[in-house]
């Protein structure tokens, strides 16, 4: 069975972190990042700065709960930077770090990919879902 170690030695990284490995914290962050509300934020915010019902109005279906604990989660690990204005009433403004732009370019990448592709998709869909009803 292959280790970690040798998949990363394989791959020819030097990276001193495995998403691989059960215990690496880059998985966490991962799972933020790719999550369905943590893909949607991220996306929405390289658009530009928001206020938090700005973004919760433009990533349609999250509840307040979810993208206030998204959020939190993004601005943790570094990709998210959350201000707050002393203002009557406050306002508070989210934008992406600079490591928060480099993985939403590459999320926004993928996502263009998939949207690109959907009519392959739901062909695929189609042609499954077909051969399953007839079992």
């Amino acid at each position: 069975m292959e280790t970690a170690a040798a998949r990363t030695e394989a791959a020819g990284s030097d990276l001193p972190f495995d998403v691989f490995a059960r215990a690496c914290p880059s998985r966490e962050t991962l799972e933020h990042v790719t999550g369905r509300w943590g893909s949607l934020t991220v996306g929405a915010l390289r658009e530009g700065p928001c206020r938090f019902n700005e973004l919760r109005r433009r990533v349609e279906g999250v509840s307040e709960k979810m993208l206030s604990q998204t959020l939190h989660a993004l601005e943790r690990d570094g990709i998210v930077h959350r201000e707050a204005q002393p203002t009557n009433p406050p306002r508070v403004d989210y934008e992406l770090t600079p490591l928060g732009i480099e993985v939403a370019d590459r999320l926004l990448a993928l996502i263009h990919c998939v949207e690109g592709s959907m009519a392959q998709v739901l062909t695929a869909r189609g042609a499954y879902d077909a051969t399953r009803a007839g079992r």
